[in-house]
């Protein structure tokens, strides 16, 4: 253990004894009582934090993260090799035999001549594998646990992949008018069920004219609201600057700081 614990230098192999020793009968009394269940959410928190480290590019916060996140799959892994399930040998044999089927293009003697031709590819390869269980739809098996405005993009992006997308932008600028329409007959009318039905239209009609231009719906809405943070936070600088409270002022003194704040920023 002393030689272990001295090493100049630790690899993956290191990881694993350490996350097998923490759930021992003499490991951490936190780690051993741990389930699936317990530390899931820890997955998505670690995920949105090397996100976070990305957004920043902050590469020595984005090692550090990567590093949390490596450690959920490790842990979770070692939970199931406890129970002779699978181990995480397993997970990473499967993975790479996957990653070998679907890159024919690659592994293989396939052709493609560009990026777009994959992806469909890519989900054609998917089918055929489910197809082979008895599973016939491309969304068979498809994770619904994810951020609505990440669900929307991928099952649209799945859905193009088979033929299924709009001719031009301008239809689905046509269709972002027709649900802001219904919206509006749904309000009228004090229809709280059809307004939340509506909403939700309008966004994911929303999502298919990002996607249609190839934005990423998630990073445009994050910019976008922290950009929103980030002039707010200059508008209540500005305000206590003239000696004034924020919870004081009416909505039109408010929109005034506003679009100061917006002419401090191009500045």
């Amino acid at each position: 253990m002393d030689d272990f614990l001295s090493k100049e230098r630790y690899n993956f192999s290191d990881l694993i004894e350490i996350v097998k020793i923490l759930r021992s009968d003499k490991g951490c009394p936190w780690d051993k009582k741990q389930t699936h269940e317990s530390i899931k959410s820890n997955l998505i928190e670690e995920a949105y934090e090397v996100i976070d480290a990305i957004d920043k590019k902050n590469m020595s916060s984005l090692k550090e993260e990567l590093g949390d996140l490596l450690l959920q799959v490790v842990f979770h892994s070692q939970m199931e090799a406890e129970r002779n399930v699978f181990d995480i040998n397993d997970v990473i044999d499967y993975l790479v035999k996957k990653l070998i089927y679907r890159h024919p293009h690659v592994f293989g003697d396939v052709c493609v001549k560009d990026s777009e031709e994959v992806l469909k590819r890519w989900e054609n390869l998917k089918l055929k594998s489910k197809n082979n269980t008895g599973e016939e739809s491309i969304f068979s098996g498809f994770t619904t646990a994810l951020p609505a405005l990440i669900l929307a993009y991928k099952a649209q992006r799945k859905a193009k992949n088979v033929g299924f997308d709009w001719d031009s932008h301008e239809g689905i600028v046509e269709k972002i008018k027709e649900e802001i329409d219904e919206f509006k007959n749904a309000v009228n009318s004090n229809n709280r069920d059809k307004m939340i039905d509506e909403m939700g239209d309008i966004l994911f009609s929303v999502v298919n004219l990002a996607r249609f231009f190839d934005i990423y719906p998630e990073d445009a809405l994050r910019l976008s609201t922290l950009k929103f943070i980030k002039r707010f936070a200059l508008m209540e600088r500005i305000i206590r600057d003239d000696n004034l409270k924020i919870s004081d002022l009416n909505i039109e003194k408010l929109d005034f700081y506003w679009e100061k704040a917006k002419k401090f920023e191009t500045r």
